[in-house]
């Protein structure tokens, strides 16, 4: 048998303006090569000047994890060369890095949970991005030079969960920060997965192979699983040592596999230094102070809402994976509504049709203060269940938006008046006499039949619960 490790490198694109070391914009999609200067496409005699703003939402992130900030840290030199790094090397950190140890809690479904230590978080500038069009390659350096936060793992992870459940928490507390958009697609959070496998009960650590720049959660699980696989494999086939060595391996998306890229250098290969045209980082006191300014987080939403709403742990922790969903869900119980039926109605009613139409929370075509306005009309028994849920189907596919005016041309009002439900029941009861007795004689699944006949002579407008109740009397 044997035990995983693995650890994590999460490269996060700060939502700076501009570039770390110069002033060219950070923005996405613009034509190829227009957001660059000589700074950034390394031109003699160019000098980079650190961006304030990077180094504030680094110490914020260290706070946030309660992590070391450090007062004084130092930019380094990274030599290396590639097509999309104009320097040869490239500016990063690496003895003394802005942000030292700290730590992150993972939760699983069980209500257990488990802490991932984290050795570092270091600013870096990004490189630029290689197109490949058939037998031609081209290099985009709009990319070159964005501040990148790389936060390091140990490498505390057995599982391929666990480490999906490490990156999705990650994600989360970056975008509650507001440091990142994290957008995976855009390649603005991303990862680097170390992996290595040694027999269970075995101290050394086996050999370590890194998959590169992976950036959705999907794939970081399946790359997981297959370089496990192969390394087990090899491990058991007694040629661990040929096929498994310290290297690169990319995650090739259409073949499920991971595919050699290079050998994979020691710290010491990369020669660092201390870069000569940037002095040490001193941060103020004042700056200490502004970056321990943290929003209430994922874990302490989830200690508020369990305490002070009284929702379920795993609803919380549903409700809080992402800010979006969080703002919506507590907007939507400004309006009045319960927490729990609020809970209920988010994560299966408006995710399920959400997801069934490809739509995320933040484009959801039924805002928070609508969804409010209907459950309060639940809530207050103008409408049925079945009928917040018809409404809600009427949403999605129509562009109004005024609750009642729905209702109406719906046709969804409630019957509640019990004359009304009471002339309904006793005619169901009339017609079924030979079931009335049976239910009497202590047949009571019968009781059922009489609700359902119930709702369909009403076409599904009586009141569930004064159906249930008035039946329960006149049976009784």
């Amino acid at each position: 048998m044997f035990e995983t490790v693995i650890g994590l490198e999460v490269h996060v694109q700060l939502n700076t303006e501009t570039k770390i070391f110069c002033s060219c914009p950070t923005s996405f999609a613009a034509e190829q090569n227009s957001n660059t200067c000589p700074t950034c496409l390394a031109l003699p005699g160019a000098l980079p000047v650190l961006n304030l703003e990077a180094v504030k939402k680094a110490m914020n992130f260290g706070y946030a994890v309660k992590a070391e900030v450090n007062k004084r840290s130092i930019f380094n030199r990274k030599s290396y060369f590639y097509p999309d790094s104009p320097m040869a090397y490239q500016i990063s950190q690496f003895d003394i890095p802005i942000v030292g140890k700290g730590a992150l809690t993972i939760d699983f479904d069980d209500g257990s949970s488990k802490e991932i230590g984290i050795t570092r978080a270091h600013l870096e500038a990004d490189a630029g991005k290689n197109i490949h069009d058939g037998n031609i390659s081209k290099v985009d350096l709009n990319r070159s030079g964005t501040p990148l936060l790389e936060i390091v793992s140990n490498p505390d992870m057995r599982s391929a969960d666990e480490a999906v459940r490490y990156l999705k928490k990650l994600h989360s507390i970056v975008r509650y920060l507001d440091i990142s958009d994290a957008n995976m697609q855009e390649g603005s959070f991303r990862c680097d997965v170390n992996i290595s496998i040694r027999p269970k009960g075995q101290e050394e650590f086996g050999t370590r192979v890194e998959i590169k720049n992976i950036n959705s959660f999907k794939f970081v699980s399946a790359a997981i699983a297959y370089e496990v696989q192969r390394q087990t494999e090899a491990y058991e086939d007694g040629v661990y040592k040929q096929e498994v060595y310290q290297e690169t391996r990319l995650w090739d998306v259409a073949k499920n596999i991971t595919k050699s890229m290079r050998s994979k250098e020691d710290s010491a290969d990369y020669r660092y230094f201390p870069d000569p045209d940037l002095r040490p980082v001193l941060t103020t006191d004042d700056m200490m102070r502004e970056a321990q300014h943290i929003p209430e987080l994922p874990d302490e939403k989830v200690a508020r809402y369990i305490d002070e709403l009284g929702i379920k742990r795993y609803d919380a922790l549903v409700i809080t994976a992402y800010k979006e969903l969080s703002c919506y869900f507590e907007e939507t119980i400004s309006h009045g509504v319960a927490p729990k039926i609020a809970v209920t109605w988010i994560t299966s009613e408006l995710l399920g049709r959400l997801n069934k139409a490809g739509l995320s929370i933040e484009n959801s075509p039924v805002d928070s203060a609508t969804l409010g306005d209907l459950l309060v009309r639940v809530s207050d028994d103008t409408i049925s269940g079945k009928g917040a849920k018809e409404a809600l189907d009427y949403m999605f596919e129509n562009k109004d938006r005024d609750i009642d005016v729905i209702i109406e041309k719906l046709d969804l009002v409630q019957m509640s008046d019990d004359g009304t439900i009471l002339a309904i029941i006793d005619e169901i009861l009339a017609s079924n006499k030979d079931k009335v007795e049976e239910y009497r004689a202590g047949k009571e699944k019968l009781f059922g039949f009489f609700v359902g006949q119930t709702m369909k002579a009403s076409r599904g407008s009586a009141n569930p619960s004064k159906v249930n109740m008035l039946l329960k009397q006149r049976l009784s």
